[in-house]
């Protein structure tokens, strides 16, 4: 079993879904929109909610996110999406160039917060936000640092 990053987009996920589909040179998309299910005739969706993203997946590298919009109609339930840095995306990964490829394309249009260079807990690390508000982590040597510190003990 993995964990997946889940994303909740406001009336955006497409682009979103373009966006790192490309910039993680995804190898599958999957994804489901309202309109692709049978309404209730007593609860029909507003025509503006029809073409939103119910469920999508992308897969990449050995990983996967996954995302969806949130209705406007499902608000009162769900309430409002709010943007913030309590969730973030990591990337842990040997392949350097593949990495730093992924920093760079997930960096258009956002900003770096700490540009990929070699930290003590890692030979490669940084952090970017992208273009959309989602805080990505990079990290070449995740487990091997966390084995190294855990074994020391």
């Amino acid at each position: 079993m993995a964990a997946v990053a889940y994303l909740n987009w406001d009336g955006i996920a497409e682009q979103a879904i373009e966006f790192y589909s490309e910039a993680l040179q995804a190898s599958e998309v999957k994804k489901v929109k309202f309109s692709d299910f049978p309404q209730d005739p007593n609860y029909p969706l507003p025509e503006n909610e029809l073409n939103m993203i119910m469920e999508c997946s992308i897969e990449f590298a050995g990983g996967k996110i996954m995302m969806s919009d949130i209705l406007p109609s499902m608000k009162r339930v769900t309430g409002e999406l709010v943007t913030g840095n309590n969730i973030l995306i990591s990337i842990v990964m040997d392949d350097k160039q593949t990495l730093g490829n992924y920093f760079s394309n997930l960096s258009e249009g956002g900003y770096v917060i700490m540009p990929l260079s070699e930290m003590p807990w890692s030979s490669c690390f940084g952090m970017l936000v992208d273009k959309f508000g989602v805080v990505w982590k990079f990290n070449r040597d995740a487990d091997r640092f966390l084995d190294q510190v855990i074994a020391s003990k």
